[in-house]
């Protein structure tokens, strides 16, 4: 049994303090991964703040996870110690279930294993990232490319698989339209995929603040909503819009710019309900969909792709001690466009 440093919270109003955990032991599937880095997902601050429902306190948050096997079990085949790893938003599903057998154990009919704020298999509650390290069965560790750096690698586990995701499963490429709403952690990458992907990139933010990163990051346009004038402008131009933020916004005003039988897709999750009419959709046969993450095959496949295209998230390096400073950055929306936890500071 490890017994890891991490940094817990053990209330919705409570500040992050030092903490130790106790790791399992390794079961024979089972690999033990020594943490480098770890990023912050606004998903984190929900559930710390216990806007999705109950928390089991104390919580260890942290889903993005990279870093290095250190010790294996004894009939793991996939890793070997030395081997740079990552860890996402779940760490079991069934196995068994429809979904799961095709490869979709985000979607798991059992449930999923959240890799935090979840019960494991052995009836334990489930902590995350924001430690030294951490158990995980082989079958949902993925392998991080060599020329994706541990620091950068960590946010493609959540914010990359999220918007690849979506944009593979709805085709995203040469001769489409795609809109991206918000430019943060998500939004950007979003647009770096999509641009890599062969798409022609729009990006709609509240203001032009970032316009000059957009389209350095491979944007088309840019767009400020806050001006009432680009609903006008874009009217029935997307085929495909990614909503990443984690706000309630007019959901009515944004399936307005759909085209004929375009498709918006919502990967942020607010924690409030999005209004909508349904005259937003019958009238061009449009699409409201939702999209979350993606199973363990379609991940490893995103971190081909982003070292293939050379595509890493733009990043902030924080010290452990900076959690919650920057839990209330990010809420400010001030950050630029990630920021990773440099676990060595635990």
């Amino acid at each position: 049994m490890v017994i890891a440093k991490a940094r817990a919270v053990d209330g919705p109003d409570k500040l992050f303090r030092k903490a130790e955990i106790q790791r399992r032991d390794l079961d024979s599937h089972d690999v033990l991964i020594e943490i480098k880095y770890a990023g912050i997902c606004h998903s984190d601050i929900h559930t710390a703040h216990g806007e999705w429902g109950e928390v089991n306190y104390p919580l260890v948050p942290g889903h993005e996870i990279a870093g290095i096997v250190t010790d294996i079990g004894s009939e793991v085949t996939k890793y070997k110690v030395g081997d740079r790893v990552g860890v996402g938003c779940m760490v079991d599903s069934c196995g068994e279930c429809e979904n799961c057998r095709q490869g979709e154990e985000q979607y798991c009919l059992e449930g999923n294993v959240p890799t935090y704020a979840g019960v494991d298999k052995y009836g334990e509650p489930t902590q995350g990232g924001y430690s030294t390290h951490i158990v995980v069965t082989e079958d949902f560790v993925v392998s991080i490319p060599e020329n994706i750096s541990l620091d950068e690698a960590a946010p493609l586990l959540c914010a990359g698989i999220t918007t690849y995701s979506p944009l593979n499963h709805w085709n995203a490429g040469p001769g489409k339209k795609v809109a991206v709403v918000g430019m943060g952690g998500l939004g950007h990458m979003a647009v770096k995929i999509a641009h890599a992907m062969g798409a022609e990139v729009t990006v709609l933010s509240q203001t032009l603040s970032k316009r000059e990163d957009g389209l350095q990051f491979g944007a088309n346009d840019y767009y400020a909503t806050s001006d009432p004038a680009t609903f006008d402008k874009l009217a029935g131009t997307f085929d495909l819009i990614i909503n990443t933020v984690s706000a309630k916004i007019d959901m009515n005003a944004y399936l307005s710019l759909l085209t004929l039988d375009g498709t918006l897709v919502n990967v942020g999750a607010p924690a409030e309900p999005l209004a909508v009419n349904v005259f937003s959709l019958i009238g061009h046969r449009r699409s409201f969909a939702g999209s979350m993450i993606g199973g363990i095959r379609e991940t490893q496949e995103m971190l081909n792709f982003c070292a293939k295209h050379n595509i890493a998230p733009k990043i902030e390096i924080i010290s452990a001690d900076k959690i919650d400073e920057a839990y209330e950055r990010v809420l400010a929306s001030d950050v630029k466009y990630r920021f990773v936890i440099d676990v060595s500071t635990m």
